[in-house]
């Protein structure tokens, strides 16, 4: 391998400890790195050739595909750039794993173990097929992160085929009856096990994401052999290069959830005292042709250096995109499992978490409920709890899915209130109304 030092890019649009780490990391190993940005990536195309600036030997893929509105754009970015450079979790491996049903043929073709799963593209296939999955079952969209997207559902529930733009499925509940809700995650590195840790899932919520309060416990020596070698095989069976698999035992054997390209490091670094990190480095430098230590590989992952590398690119001054204007009130579109409807709604900026009211929600089927939130109001000292549903919020063309408040508001002008969550999406202008009388309550 050359000892010539190499130039690792990471694209990354945001600005997540995980891809501060890897560059760092790089960095360490003394290697050169550049942060694929907005503000310094060009890609230039013409004759025979396509160029990109700046020029890098590899580029490592962190785009998160699960957490924006426009996966496909992504998807496309990314494409264009591996069509140009090496890249690690190539496109086509991370849309694959990003999109769960997707990702669970892939698994079944390769003989891995998932839970039964049902995908129906109408609203009455699915319901037709809940009962199939017992008293209750776990109902997904097929693209979600950080435990959004996810919710546990009873027979009575009604469903939908789709929640706002993303589709969603039917998954047999599978966990341990003698046990609280935990599950697995594996973190895999160029077909190595770096490492296990149990999460279980906060007392207020059935989900184990440490991204809502979930504990982590490391489990790299206690986990059975076997289990581990069931999360390299995932991983390879999507053909990604790093990964967090997520498993599940079920009374009758383990289950493989879901295979994460872009799996938290914070949780996991909590848990086992390892980062992904310096693995993912050395992964990217010997893809380009350069040799590691693997000592200093070992000595790095005792630490998960997240603070902002040298190389990423000054701001650049641009014209900012013209955000559509909101009023003090706004006619809005609200949808559930079962219907939606138009209302106006009321925009408050000092609320950090849009609300509805109870009737409301349950006339369009919001929910199902899947935790709970603890609010204070006005003067008092003492908080309530209201729980909390997804919501599909429509305005100016724009859908937005947010975590909303239940709450009774009868004694309110307007059903519905607008957070932050959504506002921050807008430009306020709180001089301009909706009448109340322009109100659409019927359904849609």
């Amino acid at each position: 391998m050359s000892e010539t030092p190499v130039r690792v890019g990471v694209l990354s649009l945001h600005n997540s400890k995980e891809t501060k780490a890897i560059l760092n990391a790089v960095e360490a190993l003394g290697h050169d790195t550049e942060w694929l940005r907005s503000e310094n990536t060009v890609v230039r195309l013409g004759g025979d050739e396509a160029t990109l600036d700046p020029d890098v030997d590899v580029v490592v893929n962190r785009l998160l595909l699960s957490n924006t509105d426009q996966p496909a754009e992504e998807l496309g970015l990314a494409r264009t750039l591996a069509g140009v450079r090496p890249m690690l979790n190539t496109p086509d491996a991370t849309a694959q794993a990003a999109h769960k049903t997707a990702a669970a043929v892939e698994l079944i073709n390769e003989g891995l173990p998932v839970p039964r799963t049902a995908l129906a593209l109408s609203n009455d296939r699915l319901n037709e097929l809940r009962g199939e999955f017992g008293e209750e079952a776990v109902y997904k969209t097929a693209i979600g992160t950080h435990g959004g997207g996810a919710w546990k559902v009873k027979t009575s529930d009604p469903l939908t085929a789709r929640v706002g733009k993303r589709r969603a499925f039917l998954q047999e509940l599978v966990g341990r009856d003698d046990e609280p809700p935990h599950d697995l995650r594996v973190y895999v590195v160029a077909d190595e096990v770096i490492g296990a840790m149990c999460r279980y899932a906060a007392d207020s919520d059935w989900r184990t994401n440490v991204a809502r309060g979930g504990s982590v416990e490391d489990v790299t020596e206690s986990v059975p052999a076997e289990v581990l070698e069931l999360a390299r095989q995932a991983a390879a069976a999507v053909d990604l290069d790093y990964a967090g698999v997520d498993l599940i035992e079920g009374d009758d054997g383990w289950y493989i959830l879901e295979v994460n390209p872009t799996a938290g490091f914070k949780g996991f670094y909590r848990a086992t005292g390892r980062s992904p990190a310096p693995y993912i480095a050395r992964q990217a430098i010997e893809h380009a042709g350069a040799s590691v230590d693997l000592e200093r590989v070992e000595s790095l992952s005792s630490t998960l250096d997240d603070s902002v590398p040298a190389c990423k690119p000054a701001p650049v001054s641009v014209t900012p995109e013209e955000a559509i204007t909101i009023g003090f009130t706004e006619q809005v579109v609200v949808s559930g499992t079962s219907g939606r409807k138009t209302v106006v709604a009321k925009s408050d900026s000092g609320a950090s978490r849009t609300s509805i009211d109870l009737r409301l929600a349950a006339d369009i089927g919001a929910g199902p409920i899947h935790t709970v939130s603890r609010v204070r109001s006005g003067s008092s000292k003492q908080s309530k709890t209201r729980p909390v549903v997804d919501l599909v919020v429509g305005i100016g063309g724009e859908q937005y899915t947010v975590a909303a408040n239940i709450e009774d508001r009868t004694h309110m002008t307007h059903p519905l209130l607008l957070g932050r969550d959504i506002l921050k999406n807008y430009r306020l202008d709180v001089s301009r109304r909706v009448e109340d009388h322009a109100e659409v309550s019927g359904e849609e």
